[in-house]
């Protein structure tokens, strides 16, 4: 009977204490609803394993450490990456260029200590060389005499873009308007890609041709000459200017007068020189660098900047945007572009005659001072490159 009465007992006792804790448990639920600050303050006293405390301390190292490693994160996103495929110290940088300066491949190993390998060609078979490769670019960097071939290379989405040359700045004020504003091609030098000059043995000075619309007259009949414009890479440049200034009808018709009166046209400036000097034409229309070559070397030449101007050549540099070279490739343009460079090319270039495209750099001493240099823009020359150089090869046909 007593073990009865204690049994109940328990089992009352336990009964109001369960009831007692339910009701203590509802009490403080109430509290921390109705008062959140005293809910969190209760909850941080809690010594038993406060998982409110340690959840907002949590959140703190949390969103601490995700910032700090979104900056991070953010900084090496923004940072230049290097291609881990990228070959530049392993292989030769290809360049595409003019048959000119082939001096640029020693200098350039010898300042960077990347290897180059020069592939040589005049402005036809070099750009038939790039349209060939066009599914399997072989080349990494193209540097030619050749801004509206180089532009229309571009437009086809064949060039890198984007990139910003450190040496960009040292561009002068006459080149700066080149760069196009993706940056896919750079100005390294601008020269006349046509100046006239004449036999001083074959023609007096006052009988001598002053501008370009001389070269049509009578009395030149048959002793002119002038580089084919669809294969020297400077004679297009050279046409494109005309065209341009004057219209495409105008120009057909300004040039056709020249063709009529017996103008001879060879495949490249180096066979122009050659002709005039040796008396089997009198007067030419030909890229400065033959002409003061002629000169400086005692040939019986005189050379006239005609008042109009004297349509330029713009020598550009481009990378291919697939290069595997890119480090190497973005070294050689950076070094094109630096005035050291450019002041080697003219103290001991083959092709020195030319206007720097970077400041504080001294043209050759001998060259015309305050010379007027003139170009068609870029995008119009390139948009009427194949049909001027078509109509062009249509003349000699005829």
């Amino acid at each position: 009977m007593r073990k009865m009465w204690s049994k109940k007992v328990g089992t009352i006792l336990f009964m109001l204490t369960l009831v007692l804790a339910v009701a203590g448990c509802g009490s403080n639920n109430g509290a921390g609803n109705t008062n959140t600050n005293a809910n969190a303050a209760a909850g941080n006293a809690n010594a038993s394993g406060n998982e409110t405390g340690t959840a907002a301390g949590n959140t703190a190292d949390n969103t601490a450490g995700s910032t700090a490693e979104n900056a991070a994160g953010n900084a090496a996103a923004n940072a230049p990456a290097e291609d881990p495929n990228d070959k530049s110290d392993d292989e030769p940088l290809t360049v595409y260029l003019n048959d000119f300066d082939e001096i640029i491949g020693p200098e350039f190993e010898k300042a960077t200590g990347y290897k180059v390998n020069l592939v040589v060609g005049n402005g036809a078979e070099t750009m038939s060389r790039i349209e060939a490769e066009k599914g399997n670019p072989h080349w990494d960097v193209v540097w030619m005499d050749a801004l509206p071939s180089i532009h229309s290379l571009g437009e086809q989405g064949q060039l890198l873009e984007g990139w910003q040359p450190e040496n960009l700045k040292n561009l002068t004020d006459f080149t700066k308007p080149i760069v196009p504003t993706n940056n896919a091609y750079f100005p390294t030098g601008v020269h006349a890609a046509g100046v006239i000059i004449y036999n001083t043995k074959l023609i007096t000075a006052d009988k001598a041709p002053k501008s370009w619309a001389d070269l049509a007259k009578p009395e030149y009949k048959g002793l002119v000459g002038m580089a084919d414009p669809a294969v020297a890479a400077p004679a297009y440049p050279f046409v494109s200017w005309f065209f341009e200034n004057k219209g495409m009808d105008e120009g057909k018709t300004f040039f056709k007068g020249m063709l009529d009166n017996g103008m001879h046209v060879y495949p490249k400036n180096p066979n122009v020189a050659t002709a005039v000097a040796g008396g089997e034409i009198q007067v030419a229309a030909i890229q400065e660098s033959n002409a003061y070559t002629l000169k400086k070397d005692g040939e019986p030449i005189e050379i006239v900047w005609p008042e109009e101007g004297a349509p330029a050549s713009v020598r550009v540099a481009a990378i291919q945007k697939e290069s595997t070279h890119m480090k190497a490739a973005k070294a050689f343009i950076e070094f094109l572009l630096d005035p050291k460079t450019q002041q080697y090319l003219i103290d001991q270039g083959a092709e020195s005659y030319f206007e720097p495209s970077a400041v504080g750099v001294n043209a050759k001493d001998d060259r015309a001072k305050d010379t007027k240099l003139v170009y068609a823009q870029a995008p119009w020359a390139a948009e009427h490159e194949a049909e001027i150089k078509q109509w062009f090869a249509d003349q000699s046909v005829k």
